[in-house]
C-alpha cells in the first residue's frame, strides 16, 4: 500500500507562503510585504500586498523613502494588511487570523483590530521595540489580538513554472 505524502506544507506555511507570494506583486522597490487572511475553517478570505490605492499611477507618486514627507512613498502607500482588508468582498472578518511577513504598524493594527481579526501570524519583527512598533502591540494587547511568530519548517517553498514538471 502506498503512503501519503509527509513533506506536504502546515497550514500555516501555506498561507505564509500566500503572504509571500502576494508580495511579488508589490511595485516597491525597497519593501516588499504581502498578506493573507484567513477563517476559522482555513478558507482564504482575501489577499493584499503593498502598493499605491488603485487609481492612483505608480508612475507619478514617489517611491523614494527619504526626503520631504509629501516626496517620500509613506503618505500615500497602502500596507498589505489594510489591502487585504479592503480586497474582501465584503464577507466579516471577525475571529478570522491575517500572515504577514512583516510585523504590521499601529496604522495596520488599528484596522486589523477593527475587523475583528483575532490572530496575526507574522515572520519578522525587525522594528521591534520602535515607538510604532510598541504602539501596534499595546493596541493587540489590549483587544486581546493573538500575536504568533512563525518558525516554519522549511527555508523555502520553490514555485516551478516548467509544465513538464506538472
Amino acid at each position: 500500500m502506498i503512503s501519503k505524502r509527509t513533506d506536504y506544507l502546515s497550514w500555516d506555511e501555506y498561507f505564509m507562503g500566500l503572504s509571500l507570494l502576494s508580495s511579488y506583486r508589490s511595485k516597491d522597490p525597497n519593501t516588499q510585504v504581502g498578506a493573507c487572511i484567513v477563517n476559522e475553517n482555513n478558507k482564504i478570505m482575501s489577499v493584499g500586498y503593498n502598493g499605491f490605492p488603485i487609481g492612483c499611477s505608480d508612475d507619478e507618486f514617489p517611491w523614494d523613502r527619504e526626503g520631504e514627507p509629501y516626496d517620500t512613498k509613506y503618505p500615500y502607500v497602502c500596507h498589505a494588511e489594510l489591502n487585504a482588508i479592503l480586497n474582501n468582498d465584503g464577507a466579516s472578518l471577525q475571529g478570522c487570523r491575517i500572515y504577514v511577513a512583516l510585523f504590521p504598524c499601529n496604522e495596520c493594527a488599528k484596522a486589523i483590530i477593527q475587523c475583528g481579526i483575532k490572530e496575526v501570524v507574522f515572520l519578522s519583527d525587525k522594528y521591534n521595540n520602535t515607538p510604532m512598533n510598541r504602539a501596534s502591540k499595546r493596541l493587540f494587547n489590549a483587544a486581546g489580538v493573538r500575536l504568533r511568530k512563525l518558525v516554519p519548517k522549511r527555508d523555502s517553498i520553490l514555485i516551478d513554472f516548467d509544465e513538464s514538471k506538472v
